[in-house]
């Protein structure tokens, strides 16, 4: 297989399968230091999907664990120090996350192919672990369809999955948790936020004001509202996502890597068929975010989705 084919992700997950063998003197990496790492994977997709199926992941390591102990290991003259090889079944495992991206029509090779490539090819052993958590390709599938929106086109796309829940937080969803302060005296400009909100076109308010007058406390008051179903009939069941900026253009180093996220994210509020209304406090600060030479700000890439409808948005800025 060719390394420069791999996700970050995966080649993370290959080398942590690698020290595992190490550490236990076996002299091959094997399916089960494998489904270790990718379980164990810090950030990791893997575990992320494992959790929303119901799967235990502390309880999974521990019995991958268990048959890691059972691998004989090599120790004395006859082994050769920081020398380790790959299993034949775990080439084939290898080789067969290759085909799934290529089936996927994905670019690199990311975890949650060779995770697909576990499942069809796991040992006996492996498969009963499996059976035992009720772990199944098709959940698997499920959950990752959720989150994966776009093919993979570079090295690093676990950060655009689940994009939303990632760069953000849904207003509405803190509304009926009551984690929201209530709004007082605010009324008024709830009011003319739901009226542009229910416009045909010219449909997307900017809140004005000086710092600390209660701008973003607007926003709150209308997740609240739709969680009373104080709202019109076409703002019934909408849900409000606040972008987080900070955490968007975080750790993006790269030239199109904050594009990466930030498409992500629109994709998502596209694919729900104008049912989130996306919220941006700060709106000034997208202005010049996460350009770098030759690379596209925010603003230019929100500007297509607005003029289209495709994108209902409520903005904040200060004076």
């Amino acid at each position: 297989m060719d390394a420069q084919k791999l996700t970050k992700k995966s080649l993370e997950a290959i080398s942590a399968a690698q020290n595992m063998a190490l550490e236990n003197q076996n002299m091959q990496i094997m399916p089960e230091h494998l489904l270790y790492a990718l379980v164990d994977q810090e950030g990791g997709l893997v575990p992320q999907l494992l959790k929303k199926q119901g799967v235990d992941c502390d309880s999974l390591l521990a019995a991958v664990d268990r048959e890691i102990e059972k691998i004989p290991g090599v120790s004395g003259n006859g082994r050769e120090p920081d020398k380790i090889y790959i299993s034949p079944i775990t080439d084939k495992i290898l080789s067969q996350a290759e085909k799934n991206a290529m089936s996927s029509k994905d670019e690199y090779v990311s975890v949650e192919h060779i995770m697909l490539a576990l499942f069809d090819n796991a040992p006996e052993n492996i498969r009963e672990i499996f059976r035992t958590f009720q772990m199944t390709k098709d959940k698997f599938l499920q959950e990752l369809k959720k989150v994966k929106s776009s093919p993979v086109t570079g090295d690093d796309p676990e950060s655009t999955y689940d994009a939303l829940n990632k760069y953000g937080f849904d207003l509405v969803e803190r509304a009926k948790a009551q984690k929201l302060d209530p709004v007082i005296g605010r009324d008024n400009e709830i009011r003319n936020v739901i009226r542009i909100l229910s416009r045909k076109s010219k449909n997307n308010p900017v809140l004005i004001g000086e710092p600390g007058v209660g701008k973003t406390a607007i926003a709150e008051g209308l997740a609240q509202r739709i969680v009373r179903g104080d709202v019109p009939e076409g703002l019934k069941n909408k849900t409000i996502f606040a972008l987080d900026m900070g955490a968007l253009i975080a750790g993006a180093k790269f030239r199109g890597e904050f594009e990466e996220r930030l498409k992500a994210v629109l994709n998502e509020i596209k694919k729900s068929d104008g049912r989130i209304l996306l919220f941006i406090d700060e709106l000034h600060t997208i202005v010049g975010a996460g350009k770098s030479d030759g690379a596209m700000d925010a603003g230019n890439l929100l500007k297509p989705m607005l003029a289209r409808g495709e994108l209902h948005c409520i903005g904040a800025t200060t004076l």
